[in-house]
């Protein structure tokens, strides 16, 4: 069965699924974005997304473009006629179409585009059980990372240059060598002293959905966190490293720029948490 997307109202096949050449999405990268797992065709995480969307909406004064109950039907339609049992979902929402000029334009409703796939978990959960390599590089991005936009260039670069290197992913790091986040991800050590460390969301990063989560199932757990940076010296010396997000789940990393992580294998803390994510989120998806 083909793909189908949800275009500013209408169903249509993946393959005639357009917007304007003048979308500003594609014109200025003026845009948002939010991706969802899907568990049993369910979305996980539904209000960490939704709240994460308005939140980067209001930030660059984008018109909300539909009430949750109404958003909430596009995106389960959307899953439902893509038969996807598990896999992601993405939606896009664009500041709209209009003749190209920078300031913002009047009176012009938002684009938005939904689409979803399907996604073999077990090809994820074969990786985190091996552990997956890392690189570092430069973060270059612009100075409101806080906000999920589309303009993804400089993790797109970053990535690439994992893939080019053979790794899962690129941790960048600012001007005092400090890592920031992955190219999709957010990055978490546990430190030579065996303290979870990951850094603040004051700074400049994104507010990862599953890194919330994840901050509620480490209290459970009754691990030591710290919520402070870390070098990409200290990931190197660290006893595990590893990466979140809503398509990532946790990902352990085992070796960064070539440097073995620990033993060489993902860590107790990291396995551990993986598993909580997943089932946790199963079970609580909408």
């Amino acid at each position: 069965m083909s793909r189908v997307a949800y275009v500013n109202g209408n169903y249509l096949p993946h393959s005639q699924a357009t917007v304007h050449i003048e979308d500003r999405g594609y014109q200025f990268a003026d845009a948002v974005y939010e991706v969802w797992s899907v568990f049993d065709g369910r979305l996980g995480d539904l209000d960490g997304h939704m709240t994460r969307l308005h939140r980067s909406l209001t930030e660059l004064k984008i018109p909300i473009p539909m009430t949750k109950q109404a958003l909430k039907r596009v995106l389960d339609e959307t899953i439902r006629r893509n038969r996807v049992t598990n896999g992601i979902l993405y939606l896009q929402v664009s500041r709209g179409t209009a003749p190209r000029d920078h300031a913002f334009p009047i009176d012009t409703p938002p684009s938005v585009v939904v689409t979803a796939k399907r996604v073999d978990l077990r090809k994820g959960e074969a990786l985190a059980a091996k552990g997956a390599a890392g690189v570092t590089r430069p973060d270059i991005r612009w100075g409101r990372c806080d906000i999920k936009t589309v303009g993804l260039l400089p993790n797109v670069l970053a990535k690439q240059a994992a893939r080019e290197a053979g790794a899962y992913e690129c941790l960048m790091y600012d001007e005092m060598g400090l890592v920031t986040e992955g190219s999709s991800t957010n990055a978490w050590i546990v430190d030579e002293n065996g303290k979870l460390r990951t850094r603040d969301t004051q700074a400049n990063i994104l507010r990862g959905v599953t890194r919330t989560q994840l901050l509620a199932m480490i209290a459970e757990e009754g691990v030591e966190l710290d919520e402070r940076p870390f070098s990409v010296e200290e990931a190197k010396r660290a006893r595990e490293v590893f990466v979140t997000a809503s398509s990532t789940f946790v990902m352990p990393l085992v070796s960064l720029d070539g440097t073995k992580i620990g033993d060489g294998k993902p860590g107790p803390i990291a396995t551990r948490l993986r598993e909580r994510y997943v089932d946790d989120t199963r079970r609580d998806a909408l």
